[in-house]
């Protein structure tokens, strides 16, 4: 395999696509097995067009997991962490409900905020992360883990500059607010999502929208949203935009 780009220090994408290939034959194979012993089956206990019929979906439903697989690594085998994707979802779900989203603002000493979502319910930090499509995510006890290994400089990353955010939009706005730091999953095998862990809570991106729609820390109005998404406009420096509503 030394004559092979994909095993000699190529890219993810490379990488996966190599292996993804390699793999074609067993996948079909398999496919074919479970759509002839579904005909077999549903051919005897009923009769050979419900068969076929159920042979059908059945592969349709196997190909369609195995697509959905590929498509959930795409963000990793780019190279990318998952900020177009997510900016997309919230675009589509918390903008459209009242929301002001703030994109890729730099918070002083501790680097940028992907996205910082100010709401009715409380503000949030969010970081995104791809994993490997083979890595497990999950928690044992309070603690994250990935691949059995704890992630402390990436807690402790997203939690201080969280706490950082929230003591420049606090000083602003000169009212205290919380900031709670959220990390949205890009592929790999997230064990019973969400969950928190390290003061974290971890999930795909639709999951933790959801999340943090059923979980306000805070209870404020129309305008004190504003007031607060126009003190964190001025507390973090700009390094993206601020959606038309906010800025309006």
């Amino acid at each position: 395999m030394r004559d092979r780009a994909a095993f000699t220090g190529g890219s993810p994408q490379a990488v996966y696509a190599e292996l993804w290939q390699r793999g074609r034959k067993a996948r079909l194979r398999t496919r074919a097995i479970l759509a002839g012993a579904t005909l077999l089956l549903c051919g005897l206990l009923v009769n050979a067009i419900f068969g076929v019929v159920m042979a059908v979906l059945v592969a349709a439903a196997d190909a369609l997991v195995h697509w959905r697989v590929y498509h959930a690594s795409s963000v990793w085998r780019r190279g990318l962490r998952g900020e177009e994707r997510m900016n997309r979802v919230l675009r589509h779900t918390l903008e459209r409900r009242g929301h002001r989203v703030l994109y890729e603002r730099t918070v002083p000493g501790h680097g940028t905020a992907d996205e910082l979502v100010v709401g009715p319910g409380g503000i949030w930090l969010v970081h995104n992360e791809a994993w490997h499509p083979d890595a497990e995510i999950s928690r044992h006890g309070e603690r994250l883990f990935i691949d059995g290994r704890t992630q402390t400089k990436l807690v402790r990353g997203l939690t201080a500059r969280a706490d950082a955010a929230a003591e420049l939009i606090s000083r602003v706005a000169e009212v205290p607010v919380k900031v709670t730091p959220v990390l949205a999953v890009h592929g790999g095998r997230i064990v019973r999502p969400p969950f928190r862990a390290d003061g974290i809570v971890f999930a795909p991106p639709v999951r933790l929208v959801r999340w943090m729609r059923r979980n306000p820390s805070a209870d404020w109005s129309e305008e004190e949203v504003e007031a607060i998404a126009r003190a964190a406009v001025h507390a973090l420096p700009i390094g993206g935009r601020l959606t038309p509503h906010a800025a309006g």
